[in-house]
């Protein structure tokens, strides 16, 4: 692992299928809005030992006729939402701001659970990227700072308290702890 710089970090690992999974649903998913990958798949990306069988991301809130240009294409290209195959209704769950979850045909792990980036932190997090680079090309992720911030004080889990372990210990030259507790006092907000 390499920084390039404040933004962009070479990742020189073997890629595994999970890795590639995300890679090709983000090459369609790009076309058509900004996105971040958030949570569990970016401590397992920097090589946390763990399962999941699903991959957070947040887009860019998207108009029906965006968004039903893009889930053509994602049908086009082999995935099929699990929720449900109406169109009117994967909207509806999306701008009543709950998750939706895409897989390949015929399966339903590993799956992409979709989110409209709805609220105050989410909103943040499609600017408060890092490109990571990778062989097989590039994944944006949310800063490690809100990373292990959301997974300290928002999501508490066992299983999140772990990852923002390991990325706080992965990354100890690297983060900065104010911007951790900025986003700690962001979250709180939000909580109240």
């Amino acid at each position: 692992m390499e920084f390039i710089n404040k933004r962009t970090i070479k990742l020189d690992k073997i890629m595994n299928e999970l890795d590639k999974f995300i890679l090709e649903f983000i090459k369609i998913l790009e076309k058509h809005t900004d996105y971040v990958v958030v949570s569990g798949y970016v401590s397992i990306l920097f090589g946390r030992a763990r399962a999941t069988e699903d991959i957070d991301i947040l887009i860019k809130r998207l108009n029906k006729e965006k968004l039903s240009r893009l889930y053509n294409d994602l049908k086009k290209h082999g995935y099929w939402c699990l929720n449900t195959d109406n169109f009117n209704k994967i909207y509806s769950y999306l701008d009543d701001k709950l998750a939706v979850r895409f897989a390949l045909k015929n399966e339903t792990i590993p799956n992409v659970e979709v989110k409209f980036a709805n609220n105050r932190l989410a909103r943040e997090a499609l600017k408060d990227t890092l490109d990571v680079m990778t062989k097989l090309g590039k994944i944006k992720i949310s800063s490690i700072e809100r990373q292990i911030a959301v997974k300290r004080y928002y999501l508490k889990s066992d299983k999140d308290l772990e990852d923002a372990k390991h990325l706080e210990e992965l990354f100890k030259e690297h983060i900065d702890k104010s911007k951790i507790n900025e986003y700690k006092k962001i979250i709180q907000n939000e909580m109240a």
